[in-house]
């Protein structure tokens, strides 16, 4: 049975997305099939969304399923995505997105999607980190990270050009490494004329990614830790486009374009035969 999904990005951060009500028994099968950019339709991710429209402002559910199979508890420009999708059906413009990191509430616009991805934490069992401290600016591999959990954890670098920063050899040393028990998004930073540029390794993906929006809110909530900043809006240029991080009472909302670029349908995988045993 064919199934119908849409495609999306933010920022070039981009989705395959499917209502959450169509029949999908192996979803992580689904996810590594499609997502697959040789043979598959090519995405970051699955959003499975399951739009609650009878609420004020109407509902979204949102699970993403990256590449890999596995599910994230967020994703700044999935969240973004998800908005849209529902605002459309909805009719509306104002919209609030269950996620496993929690409830999000988003505003769409004509110029883009703003979403509010809640208060960056430096805590160690929040991020999680092995240990009791915080992890700042200290050194993992070659480069000085910080460690901060924006919805999903991030080892954040700040380098002098993340031009010049071999991020696919670099970033999976910092990734598995032993202080991140579950794994780590690995983000690189630099100072640029109108704010930082972003190179993010996405976990999951387990590659880098044209653009993260977790990743932008990780840059900004580390510049302003570290004092590299001390403004309530942070502009962050990662490859696909450009992203606004604000600050409003220590939670930040994630800012930028949003794209809906096709639609179509696809045969889901088989579901896998399990052999029996006597």
């Amino acid at each position: 049975m064919s199934l119908e999904f849409e495609k999306y990005h933010g920022t070039g951060n981009d989705f395959v997305v499917v209502d959450a009500s169509l029949p999908v028994p192996d979803r992580g099968a689904f996810a590594r099939e499609v997502c697959d950019r040789q043979r598959g339709i090519g995405a970051d991710g699955v959003l499975f969304l399951a739009l609650e429209g009878a609420y004020r402002p109407p509902r979204v559910i949102m699970t993403l399923v990256q590449p890999d199979g596995s599910t994230a508890a967020m994703c700044g420009n999935g969240a973004r995505c998800a908005a849209h999708w529902a605002a459309r059906r909805a009719n509306a413009d104002a919209v609030m997105i269950d996620t496993l990191a929690g409830t999000r509430s988003a505003t769409v616009r004509d110029d883009g999607v703003a979403v509010e991805m809640g208060a960056p934490s430096f805590a160690p069992g929040d991020v999680p980190l092995a240990g009791d401290a915080p992890l700042v600016e200290e050194q993992v591999g070659d480069y000085a990270v910080t460690a901060v959990n924006t919805g999903v954890p991030h080892a954040v670098a700040f380098v002098d050009d993340v031009a010049d920063v071999p991020v696919e050899r670099d970033a999976p040393a910092i990734r598995n490494h032993d202080r991140f028990p579950d794994g780590a998004n690995v983000t690189f930073a630099s100072r640029t004329a109108s704010g930082f540029g972003q190179r993010t390794f996405e976990r999951g993906v387990e590659g880098e990614t044209d653009s993260c929006g977790t990743g932008a809110v990780a840059i900004a909530a580390v510049a302003r830790r570290l004092g590299l900043v001390d403004d309530d809006s942070v502009a962050v240029s990662p490859p696909g486009g450009d992203l606004r991080v604000a600050f409003e009472g220590g939670r930040a909302t994630l800012s930028g374009p949003v794209e809906r670029e096709f639609e179509g349908e696809i045969d889901p995988p088989a579901p896998r035969r399990r052999d029996s045993t006597a």
